[in-house]
């Protein structure tokens, strides 16, 4: 994007980076009772079993005894983009919630779960990851599973990705479809795998290839960080001066990474890599310190799906428009992977009703619906935990509490879809 001359660009900042689930991988239990087309009488009870439990997963054994068993499979990973409405899912905190209790909460089984991964990862990171899938299942919806390479991009060997497309394909041919979200946020500086557009795009497009090959029934995800605060200086894996990486984010050529930069388009893989392009947006607050109870400005969330927010927070308004360069021009299905409002319990300021309700109200508007039609997943964050960006507990869920869970599902939409909307295999 070309730099301004009317006006001195704003000092950089750094904005928060968006909640994370505690690094410890969740112990699953009390999963819900599910209902499963039946197998033919001839099918083997042992691999019954192991469909059922989820244990055979990773076997490459098991994917074409499962093929053979005509069960309900998951094979075309397009079918989950609803023609009208937008599919809600959320970013459960698996050690005080289960799916079942989300839907007692809610009244619906949401259409997507979040779950992360390390990449590469063992048998025992990967059954969380099944064991996700078992509590999926039952709920007729899909799995949006983020990869996350922490060794560094040069991890991802083909080995790892072969690996990958053939324990995707298993969960496929067990009924759930899959969108992955592989190496989200690559534009910011503090993950291993961030600010290496080169490296990125190739590893990418390896992993979508061995997937739209191997694992019909699941998609691939582009989902860089909102660009409010690029190039997010100060991070350990910041793009360093003089290396092809930097000439390459140095889209302005000025020799500079400057807010004026392309926060986006030098990650992008390409059209034939990518199925869905998402990025998380987040309410942390009005200004700095963030973390305090403050009810978001008027418009801020689509003011920052659309590059267009200029408000207390700063000016971000040399931000690229993200859903009209990707989701219109680039005709892919838009995705909030992410959102929620910050509510801290031990701060002051307005009510965590307000704070929420303004937030999911500007989040679930008419607006939204009426002139957005490419926006079609929408995750919220259902999770109290602490953020080290400020010291703090914060209680970001939707349901936490009988008053905000009844004021959220009075002021959900028509338009939106859930896991039984889906009509995936249950």
């Amino acid at each position: 994007m070309a730099r301004s001359t009317l006006t001195p660009p704003d000092p950089p900042k750094l904005w928060p980076t968006p909640p994370r689930p505690n690094p410890t991988p969740p112990t699953f239990t009390g999963h819900p009772d599910r209902k499963r087309r039946r197998a033919s009488l001839l099918v083997p009870l042992l691999v019954t079993a192991l469909v059922a439990t989820g244990l055979g997963f990773a076997s490459k054994e098991v994917v074409p005894v499962v093929q053979a068993l005509s069960l309900c499979r998951a094979d075309d990973a397009s079918s989950i983009i609803p023609k009208d409405g937008v599919l809600l899912g959320v970013n459960l905190d698996w050690d005080s919630e289960t799916l079942a209790q989300h839907r007692t909460n809610l009244g619906h089984d949401p259409a997507v779960v979040v779950q992360f991964s390390d990449i590469p990862y063992d048998q025992e990171t990967w059954s969380h990851t099944t064991n996700a899938v078992t509590q999926v299942r039952a709920t007729g919806g899909a799995l949006l599973l983020t990869l996350e390479p922490h060794g560094g991009l040069a991890t991802m060997s083909d080995e790892v990705i072969a690996k990958l497309a053939t324990d995707l394909r298993a969960i496929n041919d067990q009924g759930t479809p899959v969108v992955v979200r592989f190496a989200h946020e690559m534009n910011g500086s503090w993950y291993s795998w961030g600010q290496q557009p080169i490296r990125y795009v190739e590893v990418f497009r390896k992993v979508a290839a061995a997937v739209h090959s191997q694992a019909p029934g699941t998609s691939m995800m582009w989902a860089p960080n909102y660009g409010g605060g690029y190039p997010f200086t100060g991070g350990q894996y910041a793009a360093r001066p003089g290396t092809p990486d930097f000439a390459a984010l140095d889209t302005d050529h000025d020799g500079a990474l400057t807010m004026y930069d392309d926060t986006y388009s030098p990650y992008y893989p390409g059209d034939d890599a990518v199925d869905w392009v998402g990025v998380s947006l987040y309410h942390w607050g009005n200004q700095r310190p963030w973390g305090n109870n403050d009810v978001a400005e008027p418009g801020k969330f689509l003011a920052m799906l659309t590059g267009t927010y200029s408000g207390t927070a700063g000016n971000d308004s040399s931000v690229p428009d993200f859903y009209q360069v990707y989701g219109v021009d680039h005709n892919k299905p838009v995705a909030i992977p992410e959102t929620a409002a910050i509510f801290t319990p031990a701060r002051g300021g307005a009510s965590e009703l307000d704070v929420k309700r303004t937030w999911w109200r500007q989040v679930f508007s008419a607006e939204t619906h009426q002139k957005y039609p490419q926006l079609k997943m929408i995750n919220w964050f259902e999770w109290k935990k602490y953020e080290i960006e400020i010291n703090d507990d914060v209680d970001w869920r939707s349901a936490g509490s009988p008053a905000i869970r009844d004021a959220l599902t009075q002021d959900l939409p028509d338009w939106l879809r859930y896991g039984e909307d889906l009509g995936a295999c249950r």
